[in-house]
Protein backbone atom coordinates (compact mmCIF):
# COMPACT_ATOMS: atom_id res chain seq x y z
CA UNK A 1 0.00 0.00 0.00
CA UNK A 2 1.08 3.29 -1.03
CA UNK A 3 1.75 6.20 1.65
CA UNK A 4 -0.43 8.43 2.21
CA UNK A 5 -0.23 11.97 1.68
CA UNK A 6 -0.45 14.36 5.29
CA UNK A 7 -3.40 16.03 3.10
CA UNK A 8 -5.02 12.43 2.63
CA UNK A 9 -4.80 11.05 6.27
CA UNK A 10 -6.19 14.01 7.26
CA UNK A 11 -9.27 13.98 4.97
CA UNK A 12 -9.71 10.47 5.70
CA UNK A 13 -9.61 11.47 9.86
CA UNK A 14 -12.05 14.11 9.34
CA UNK A 15 -14.75 11.53 7.21
CA UNK A 16 -14.67 8.94 9.99
CA UNK A 17 -15.14 11.21 12.82
CA UNK A 18 -18.21 13.08 11.01
CA UNK A 19 -19.32 9.73 10.22
CA UNK A 20 -19.18 8.85 13.91
CA UNK A 21 -21.30 11.71 14.86
CA UNK A 22 -23.22 13.00 12.02
CA UNK A 23 -26.53 11.56 13.48
CA UNK A 24 -27.81 10.58 9.52
CA UNK A 25 -27.80 14.69 8.98
CA UNK A 26 -26.31 15.32 5.23
CA UNK A 27 -22.33 16.19 4.84
CA UNK A 28 -21.53 19.73 3.89
CA UNK A 29 -18.41 19.33 1.61
CA UNK A 30 -16.04 21.77 1.15
CA UNK A 31 -13.29 21.52 -1.59
CA UNK A 32 -11.19 24.35 -2.66
CA UNK A 33 -8.58 25.14 -5.25
CA UNK A 34 -5.97 27.80 -6.24
CA UNK A 35 -8.43 29.36 -8.37
CA UNK A 36 -12.32 28.38 -7.04
CA UNK A 37 -13.99 27.31 -4.14
CA UNK A 38 -17.02 24.77 -4.22
CA UNK A 39 -19.29 23.75 -1.65
CA UNK A 40 -21.98 20.96 -1.95
CA UNK A 41 -24.56 19.35 0.67
CA UNK A 42 -24.52 15.37 0.37
CA UNK A 43 -26.86 13.02 1.51
CA UNK A 44 -24.74 10.18 2.14
CA UNK A 45 -27.63 7.61 3.13
CA UNK A 46 -28.95 8.13 -0.37
CA UNK A 47 -25.56 9.09 -1.80
CA UNK A 48 -26.87 11.99 -3.65
CA UNK A 49 -25.73 15.54 -4.16
CA UNK A 50 -28.66 18.04 -2.51
CA UNK A 51 -27.52 21.47 -3.12
CA UNK A 52 -23.98 22.81 -4.62
CA UNK A 53 -22.49 26.52 -4.68
CA UNK A 54 -19.61 27.34 -6.50
CA UNK A 55 -17.55 30.58 -7.63
CA UNK A 56 -17.59 28.89 -11.11
CA UNK A 57 -19.45 31.45 -13.58
CA UNK A 58 -19.82 33.73 -10.37
CA UNK A 59 -19.22 37.59 -10.82
CA UNK A 60 -16.92 37.18 -7.61
CA UNK A 61 -15.36 34.45 -9.14
CA UNK A 62 -11.50 33.83 -7.68
CA UNK A 63 -10.48 32.57 -4.78
CA UNK A 64 -10.36 35.33 -2.23
CA UNK A 65 -12.36 35.40 1.05
CA UNK A 66 -14.78 37.82 -0.19
CA UNK A 67 -15.47 34.69 -2.84
CA UNK A 68 -15.62 32.15 -0.05
CA UNK A 69 -18.06 34.18 1.70
CA UNK A 70 -20.37 34.22 -0.88
CA UNK A 71 -20.71 30.32 -1.36
CA UNK A 72 -21.27 30.33 1.65
CA UNK A 73 -24.05 32.24 1.50
CA UNK A 74 -25.48 30.59 -1.86
CA UNK A 75 -24.88 26.93 -0.14
CA UNK A 76 -27.11 28.02 3.00
CA UNK A 77 -30.01 29.66 0.36
CA UNK A 78 -29.65 26.46 -1.80
CA UNK A 79 -30.50 24.42 1.74
CA UNK A 80 -33.04 26.22 2.76
CA UNK A 81 -34.77 25.68 -0.73
CA UNK A 82 -34.23 21.60 -0.24
CA UNK A 83 -35.85 21.63 2.86
CA UNK A 84 -32.37 21.59 5.17
CA UNK A 85 -31.30 22.94 8.01
CA UNK A 86 -28.44 20.93 9.90
CA UNK A 87 -25.73 19.61 8.62
CA UNK A 88 -22.37 18.71 9.55
CA UNK A 89 -18.82 19.95 7.96
CA UNK A 90 -16.66 18.10 6.09
CA UNK A 91 -13.48 20.48 5.80
CA UNK A 92 -11.86 17.28 3.69
CA UNK A 93 -8.12 17.74 4.79
CA UNK A 94 -8.05 21.56 4.65
CA UNK A 95 -7.18 23.60 7.83
CA UNK A 96 -9.79 25.42 9.20
CA UNK A 97 -9.07 29.33 8.55
CA UNK A 98 -9.10 31.50 6.08
CA UNK A 99 -11.55 30.78 2.90
CA UNK A 100 -12.65 27.26 4.61
CA UNK A 101 -13.58 29.36 7.41
CA UNK A 102 -15.18 32.01 5.84
CA UNK A 103 -17.31 29.62 4.07
CA UNK A 104 -18.57 27.82 7.03
CA UNK A 105 -19.07 31.17 9.19
CA UNK A 106 -21.07 32.53 6.26
CA UNK A 107 -23.08 29.28 6.04
CA UNK A 108 -23.80 29.71 9.37
CA UNK A 109 -24.99 33.32 8.75
CA UNK A 110 -27.26 31.89 6.44
CA UNK A 111 -29.45 29.99 8.41
CA UNK A 112 -27.44 26.57 7.99
CA UNK A 113 -26.66 24.52 11.99
CA UNK A 114 -23.87 22.87 12.27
Amino acid sequence: MAKLSLFERRRRRVRTALRKRSGLRPRLSVHRTGRHIYAQIIDDAQGRTVAAASTLGAKTAGANVDAAVQVGKDIAAAAKKAGVTAVVFDRGGYLFHGRVKALADAAREGGLEF
